[in-house]
Parts: structure tokens; C-alpha cells; sequence
């Protein structure tokens, strides 16, 4: 089963240059509405193995890569492509809306 991989400023441009989308969850610890969608990142984890990368970024941990986006509100979900933003969600929102922003991305 796939698993969200955790982002640092040492592996985060790495991996945001991947071949494949990249969907990464700014979220904290002390974040209620980060907690609701940390499960729903998971799953996507699993449906997209192979097709996607699904990362996760503790913006406390990760200040520099969270200013870089300009992250204000957790959490914040951005879609990488190639290395550039392509897709942006604000606030926890129902599984099936991240899925067609992975979806727009993966064909």
C-alpha cells in the first residue's frame, strides 16, 4: 500500500521534479481541518501508486518550503508537474475533488 511520503527542505525539490504529479499537503500537528485530511492524502497515497506522488510537508518543521509557496492557511494542497505548480486547494475538501486534480494530471 502506498504511503505519503514525508517532504523536508533537504528532498523536497527533488521530489517535486518528478516525472509523475506530485501532490503535496501542507498541514501541522496543532491544524483540525489538516487532521480530517491527512487520511484522505493516505488513501490517495494508495490509489495513485505508480501514478502519482502523494508528500506531505509539517509546515512548523519546514518554514523555508512553506514561505517559497507563499502557504498561509493549512492546509494547502499544491499539484507539482515537472517541478511548477500546476494545481492549488485550499482548506479540506472531499476526496474525490483532489483525485480529478490528480487525475487532470496523471493522463
Amino acid at each position: 500500500m502506498g504511503k505519503a511520503i514525508e517532504l523536508n527542505e533537504g528532498n523536497f525539490d527533488q521530489i517535486i521534479n518528478s516525472e509523475k504529479p506530485v501532490l503535496v499537503d501542507f498541514w501541522a500537528e496543532w491544524c483540525g481541518p489538516c487532521k480530517m485530511i491527512g487520511p484522505v492524502v493516505e488513501e490517495l497515497a494508495g490509489d495513485y501508486e505508480g501514478k502519482a506522488v502523494i508528500a506531505k510537508v509539517n509546515v512548523d518543521e519546514n518554514p523555508n518550503v512553506t514561505a517559497r509557496f507563499g502557504v498561509r492557511s493549512i492546509p494547502t494542497l499544491l499539484v507539482f508537474k515537472g517541478g511548477k505548480v500546476v494545481d492549488k486547494q485550499i482548506g479540506a475538501v472531499p476526496k474525490n475533488v483532489l483525485a480529478q486534480k490528480l487525475e487532470a494530471q496523471v493522463a
